[in-house]
């Protein structure tokens, strides 16, 4: 799919599919390439998706209409899970043929060849590829293409096509839902009970309402003590205070300040997103090099959704100069169901707002509002006429009677439908409904056409496949490294280790390099962003440059492809971070090929998965065992929220948002804590122990709640 740099610009329009319909209604609007996952291993759990036999068929009559078909794969992989992935991705070669792969792990990079894969490797956004340096490294793994990021600006697209080597392909959005966190930077879901953005089971809770101000997370924090831990908590509040008075209390052990009432309290959606439109824009990205796709996001939606996008899209592609096209494809855009849209950060002079507060969010065209009959049934009388088999939404995804159903019968404008929904998700008189799948007649005259057309393709029986993963020989027990202390920044006049055998860590910025002396520089490990946007790396390569000269040595890389910043000579540890999302052998094998010589495994990962991953990893492992792990990291801003003071969901569930450079950072309100798991994973094999030290804001209720993450449950 590569094309010169000189090669006039014609971008494949990329449409989603969650289930056949969708797909057969991206040909019939004239995709170019259609994207979908299967019934493991895809990033969008909740959609329909595909079994092998079912898309075998469909990638036949892609082809012969000369489509391409790519298959997300791009889930987090965890350590029992190697062979399945191995078995899966050998029967998709052998028997469906796809013409690429979207992998977020890197361990499919490995294992989708072993398993005879010849078609392209795709890199999901998941597995943020976000500056230049990223593009090399993922070359030189493998990869055929990189998918953007969605927070980028043109300028940083433009940015990101001419710094791409030849052999690589850029794939961008253009229109679609936004998630307000970072993808692949996001474990707020999972922190709230294991379903996991990053294994495609996200629950939204950044669609939720919160509340902030008053004494509402003083409130919040109440309601989860006990008469006994309120007891406990005050007994060593008393302790606390008698040491600070005595002078023997250390610094990290000093009391919070009590929650106190902050400003008026306020509610709303603040990080529930609207979509991306790049609408008339997107003909600006047709001259960026490299840049060969433009991708609609939606694989949860309909086929009206997926026929109008693409058709307006492709409009917009092939009449990019013509009025008339683009006030149609406008128009088209209008009746495509989604929500209400924004440019997001494409245009840096006018960056447009993502979120809307006090507005609505959801998807969907508002159709009317909840009312009660005679015999206190709900109903609704429509603002348009309503067609058998539409969809319908009522309420919104956070609301206890938010549902969706079909619609059964014709309904005329402002006539009655009753809304058949279960008695515990009775809606309230008011509440609003949506339509969200509309079939009109046309569209499905449409669709019965192209699925006759599928059935005249040949049925392929699966057979099981044979043939075992080769996983990279694991390193063995080695021996223990010491424990990393990580701070933020390193206050005045204090060491440089966070106690006996534990090797202080800071998080690499302007202010930490320059305000250190270079004495100090060596005795550290240097943390690297979890995030690092186009424009931002010749800085970060600059300081790391000078921080080498000045004889550091230790250096945590929080993407994968941050080692080719790190300048190379004698004595240079490099150690993958928590970020990189580590789950599983094969992955490490990938890490160890570019210079890793230890790894953090991932917060996010289930006790069994925690301990059977020494087993099979070829570097040593660390684990960050205790301290406030965000929630998520955002580069969308915070729009009404306040920083560092605690915010509350509607389960009372507390957090608070922190700003660090130009993200921003979502904590719990709890820290992560597996301090009491520590004989265990050391005996597993872990080799070191991350502890990170955030100073809290004041006034922050300490909660009393259980800090193992996913330890006792399951990583979904």
């Amino acid at each position: 799919m590569t094309q010169s740099t000189d090669t006039p610009r014609r971008p494949e329009i990329l449409a989603p599919a969650g289930d056949e319909s969708c797909f057969l209604a991206a040909l019939a609007a004239g995709a170019d390439a259609i994207y979908l996952g299967l019934k493991q291993f895809s990033a969008r759990m909740q959609a329909d998706n595909f079994g092998t036999v079912e898309l075998a068929r469909l990638v036949e009559l892609a082809h012969a209409e000369h489509a391409r078909v790519h298959v997300a794969m791009n889930t987090l992989v965890k350590p029992g899970e190697l062979q399945s992935a191995y078995n899966l991705v050998k029967r998709l070669a052998r028997d469906v043929q796809p013409d690429a792969l979207i992998v977020q792990d890197l361990s499919f990079l490995d294992v989708a060849r072993q398993a005879g894969f010849t078609g392209e490797l795709h890199l999901s956004t998941l597995s943020n590829a976000t500056h230049p340096a990223a593009m090399n490294a993922a070359l030189e793994l493998g990869a055929s293409r990189i998918v953007l990021p969605r927070e980028l600006s043109i300028d940083e697209i433009r940015f990101m096509g001419e710094a791409c080597p030849d052999g690589l392909d850029l794939e961008c959005f253009i229109h679609g839902a936004l998630c307000y966190c970072v993808s692949g930077r996001c474990y707020w879901s999972s922190y709230m009970g294991g379903k996991s953005g990053l294994r495609g089971r996200c629950v939204q809770p950044c669609r939720r309402i919160y509340k902030q101000g008053g004494s509402i997370a003083a409130a919040a924090a109440a309601k989860y003590e006990s008469p006994e831990e309120k007891q406990q908590r005050q007994r060593e509040a008393a302790r606390r205070q008698y040491l600070e008075r005595t002078g023997r209390a250390p610094r990290e052990a000093r009391p919070r300040q009590e929650a106190r009432p902050r400003g008026r309290e306020h509610a709303g959606r603040y990080f529930s997103c609207m979509d991306l439109s790049l609408d008339v824009l997107a003909k600006t990205l047709t001259d960026v090099p490299h840049l060969n796709s433009w991708k609609i996001e939606g694989r949860k939606k309909g086929p009206h959704y997926v026929y109008h996008v693409v058709t307006a899209y492709r409009i917009l592609r092939d009449s990019p100069h013509d009025p008339q096209a683009r006030k149609m494809a406008e128009g088209i855009l209008d009746m495509a169901l989604g929500r209400p849209v924004t440019r997001a950060r494409f245009l840096p002079q006018c960056e447009g707002g993502v979120t809307a507060p006090d507005g609505q969010t959801s998807s969907g065209l508002l159709v009317g509002k909840v009312s009660m009959d005679q015999n206190g049934r709900p109903c609704i009388k429509p603002h348009i006429e309503l067609l058998p088999q539409d969809y319908l939404r009522v309420g919104v995804e956070d609301e206890r009677w938010h549902s969706t159903l079909p619609v059964t019968r014709r309904t005329p404008k402002a006539g009655t439908l009753q809304l058949r929904v279960p008695v515990h998700k009775t809606p309230r008189a008011g509440t609003a409904v949506y339509l969200i799948d509309r079939r009109e007649p046309q569209l499905l005259r449409i669709l019965t056409e192209w699925q006759q057309r599928l059935s005249r393709t040949r049925r392929r029986e699966s057979r099981p496949v044979d043939g075992q993963v080769l996983m990279p020989a694991p390193a063995g027990r080695s021996s223990r490294l010491p424990d990393m202390a990580l701070r933020s920044s390193l206050p005045q006049g204090r060491e440089t280790r966070g106690g006996r055998g534990s090797l202080m860590g800071l998080w690499l910025s302007p202010r930490t390099v320059q305000g250190i002396s270079r004495t100090v520089m060596p005795r550290v490990a240097w943390w690297l962003p979890p995030v690092v946007w186009p424009q931002e790396e010749e800085g970060l390569a600059r300081a790391l440059r000078q921080l080498w000269q000045n004889g550091a040595r230790h250096f945590v890389c929080n993407d994968p492809w941050q080692a080719r910043l790190v300048p190379e000579g004698e004595g240079r540890q490099l150690v993958a971070g928590p970020f990189c999302n580590i789950a599983n052998g094969s992955m490490l094998g990938q890490l160890r090929k570019l210079g890793f010589t230890a790894a953090v495994v991932s917060p996010e990962l289930a006790g069994e998965d925690y301990l059977a991953l020494p087993r099979q990893s070829p570097l040593p492992l660390g684990i960050v065992l205790d301290g406030f792990w965000p929630v998520g990291i955002s580069r969308f801003g915070m729009n009404g929220v306040k920083a560092n003071e605690p915010f509350v969901s509607p389960r009372g569930e507390i957090f608070w948002a922190r700003q660090y450079g130009g993200n921003v950072w979502l904590y719990p309100g709890w820290p992560l804590n597996l301090t009491e798991k520590r004989p265990d994973l050391e005996a597993a094999g872990y080799s070191f122990f991350v502890h990170i030290q955030e100073t809290v804001p004041p006034g922050l209720p300490e909660l009393r709640r259980n800090g193992l993450f996913n330890w006792e449950g399951a990583l979904l």
